[in-house]
């Protein structure tokens, strides 16, 4: 059974995501990392728990979740899994970094592995599905757990609201046709676990979302 911790992090209060099973196996998604104190934090989580992670994942590539990618690679030895749509923006994140006011912000290392839609990401006993769902941005991907009926959404699904499209490379139809073919086809039960904020469901926010009003 996989077990779900979050951490906050960074200037943009990010939704950092550590998911370990009774193998002691676990996964990292989209790792915020910023401040030194924030790392610490971390690592002091993951020796309490005896946890061994295997795998680093970013739902995508905008820079409040890359910042720790090259903290997990000097700590972990770990290189992130991600969509290839997305690739570009690790070169753009020093810039974008400049431009918000934030210094020493180094380009991220390169993906180590690319997924697509339809992977299985597996760690311990346990294993998630690749849904593509762009629109926030190209490569955007949620991932999916049927057993337990849990989603990682990123910034694709919050609660009451949606992700971004009036950052570069977004796309609001492309984001809510995503939203209606690939999640809302989910079952009312199913918890999202998304980007920024509190933790939602696939029937709230059929019922309460505003942008999803009429899609299903």
């Amino acid at each position: 059974m996989i077990t779900i911790e979050t951490f906050v992090f960074n200037h943009w209060q990010e939704n950092t995501y550590i998911l370990h099973d009774e193998t002691g196996e676990g996964v990292l998604i989209d790792c915020g990392v910023f401040f030194k104190d924030e790392g610490g934090k971390l690592i002091d989580f993951v020796e309490k728990k005896g946890i061994k992670l295997v795998k680093q994942l970013n739902t995508h590539l905008h820079i409040d979740h890359v910042l720790g990618n090259q903290f997990m690679k000097d700590q972990f030895g770990l290189l992130t899994e991600a969509h290839k749509d997305d690739e570009f923006l690790l070169a753009e994140a020093p810039n974008y970094a400049v431009r918000l006011g934030l210094e020493n912000v180094v380009e991220p290392p390169p993906i180590g592995k690319l997924i697509q839609e339809g992977d299985l990401i597996t760690f311990g006993n346990s294993e998630l599905k690749v849904i593509h769902v762009p629109g926030h941005s190209p490569g955007h991907v949620v991932f999916y757990n049927e057993k337990q009926k849990f989603l990682i959404a990123g910034d694709v699904l919050f609660r009451e609201s949606i992700g971004r499209t009036d950052l570069p490379y977004g796309n609001f139809d492309q984001l809510i046709e995503g939203i209606k073919t690939k999640l809302l086809v989910l079952d009312d039960e199913v918890s999202v676990y998304p980007g920024h904020g509190p933790v939602t469901s696939i029937g709230h926010e059929r019922a309460k979302n505003v942008f999803l009003k009429g899609l299903s």
